[in-house]
């Protein structure tokens, strides 16, 4: 049985989101119609968004009116769970750098970015560069155009290929993130890193909903982990239809 934190809810069920592709299109902002369908849901069973990025990119494209975007969520999960938030709470949090230590952090570092210093591609800007918490993320400006380059060229799949191949004796796992970035980061430290928080509540089922499902995607781990009925969604909008078939009819 689920706890009595959400008695209130007459489905005891919870539905976690990732964020990019899933809740809003890639770095943009969520759209009313998303916000009100997640309203209508939240008023049946608990909600929760989880997401690579950390919690200040995520509060850009959720949050709404200046509002903290932890609590339009039951739980809020930024950077795969480890900064991670129940009813408007922060949770223990973990550390990327104090798990691999200063010194291996920088040679990961160093080497990323030598990396990408070297990648012939037909428009390279480095302007938004990551460095996060649990995850190194490359980002550059034009995103459309990198993606359907990558498609055809697999930047990022050779990328990580190559991370695997110089970094073995780190225990990191690799995968493909959102529209145009890459994550590494701790085994186990995937998304499913965010079900530690949620297993005290006895839901019946978690259902989880995201785009990047496919092995090396950054929702792959949590898609297919047992304790979750997984959905991939090829948008925004498919992620509306669904909910509106299952919990909304």
């Amino acid at each position: 049985m689920a706890s009595s934190t959400f008695a209130d809810r007459p489905i005891k069920k919870l539905c976690l989101f990732d964020v990019d592709g899933t809740l809003t299109p890639a770095r943009q902002q969520v759209s009313k119609e998303m916000l009100d369908v997640l309203a209508q849901l939240r008023k049946k069973m608990a909600i929760g968004f989880v997401g690579g990025s950390d919690l200040s990119k995520i509060s850009e494209q959720l949050a709404v009116d200046g509002g903290r975007v932890v609590d339009g969520f039951d739980y809020g999960f930024a950077e795969n769970g480890l900064t991670a938030y129940k009813m408007g709470k922060e949770l223990p949090s973990q550390s990327f750098i104090k798990f691999i230590g200063d010194t291996e952090y920088k040679k990961l570092v160093n080497f990323i970015l030598h990396y990408l210093a070297d990648i012939d591609i037909p428009i390279k800007r480095f302007g938004q560069s990551d460095i996060r918490s649990p995850a190194l993320t490359n980002r550059i400006q034009e995103r459309n155009d990198f993606q359907a380059y990558d498609k055809i060229h697999q930047v990022r799949a050779k990328f990580v290929q190559k991370l695997k191949e110089t970094f073995p004796q780190y225990d990191l796992t690799y995968s493909i993130g959102g529209q145009i970035s890459f994550d590494v980061f701790p085994r186990g430290w995937d998304k499913t890193y965010a079900l530690k928080h949620v297993e005290d509540e006895g839901f019946e089922e978690i259902h989880f909903f995201g785009d990047k499902t496919y092995q090396g995607g950054n929702d792959y781990e949590i898609y297919t982990d047992s304790r979750t009925v997984g959905h991939s969604v090829k948008n925004p909008e498919d992620t509306i239809r669904i909910l509106r078939e299952l919990f909304l009819s």
